[in-house]
Parts: structure tokens; C-alpha cells; sequence
């Protein structure tokens, strides 16, 4: 995997304040530059702008596909970590008593692309899902 560019993703949340000490403490990524409206952060090596604007009263309909038993929220997005990353996230998220969405687990276990997954959203809803694979090279496995 040499030659791994760094992502931009830029995303709304309702609150800045309550956004970023959920990306900064929570998460733990470090905060970069930022204004009055949005936040730069080191999200794993790739940059996740938070944006504050003002939420539509009715959200459209959530998304879900159904994957391993699970009802996947759509869109999501997250990273890719080494197991014992993983495995820390997934134990200061329950110390944090966050709610998942689909509880950490061990998905496609014995198959091709068997990985760590994990669900749950930030404080203005936007769908995270952290992963580990047990075998890296595995992560475009059919």
C-alpha cells in the first residue's frame, strides 16, 4: 500500500464546539487549522474538515444495506486501523458510553477479508465505521 494518498473529506456538523471535542478528545485527532465555521483535523494521516451549518429540520430517510446481518448506515465513512488501534478506539468509545449503531465485532470471520468492524455516529449524525483487518493484504480480497 506505498504510494497511499491522504483523503480530503469535508462534512457538516450542527455544532461546532460539541463536534470538535468529539473529534479532538474522543477520537483523538489533532486539530489543525481552524475558523469560526470549520475545523481541520489529522483524521489517521488524512484530512476531515468539520463544517457547521444549519441542519435541515427534517432529515431525508436514513439508508441502510444489509451486510453480515447488519443493517449498514449509508453514506458512513472511517479508516482502515492496525488491530491494536482498533481494539483501543473500540474500549474509549464504551468508556465514553458512545452509541453504536452495530456493536464492535469480527465480520466475514473465516473468509476471505475477515476484519474488525465497528458503527456508531458523531454528535450531528454522521454514520463512522472503524475497521481492522486480520490480514491486511486482504483488503480488497473477493
Amino acid at each position: 500500500m506505498s504510494n497511499l494518498f491522504p483523503f480530503h473529506l469535508a462534512i457538516p456538523v450542527k455544532d461546532l464546539g460539541t463536534a470538535r471535542t468529539f473529534y479532538r478528545d474522543i477520537i483523538q485527532c489533532t486539530e489543525g487549522r481552524s475558523d469560526p465555521q470549520w475545523v481541520d483535523f489529522n483524521f489517521y494521516g488524512h484530512q476531515l474538515v468539520i463544517h457547521e451549518i444549519e441542519q435541515p429540520a427534517n432529515p431525508e430517510k436514513e439508508n441502510n444495506n444489509a451486510v453480515d446481518g447488519h443493517e449498514v448506515p449509508i453514506p458512513h465513512f472511517g479508516v482502515v486501523l492496525e488491530m491494536g488501534l482498533w481494539k483501543e478506539l473500540s474500549e474509549r468509545l464504551k468508556r465514553h458510553q458512545i452509541n453504536f449503531l452495530i456493536e464492535p465485532y469480527i465480520r466475514f470471520e473465516g473468509q476471505p477479508g475477515e476484519q474488525a468492524t465497528m458503527f456508531f455516529k458523531d454528535p450531528s449524525g454522521n454514520a463512522l465505521e472503524f475497521k481492522a483487518f486480520k490480514n491486511l493484504s486482504q483488503l480488497f480480497a473477493k
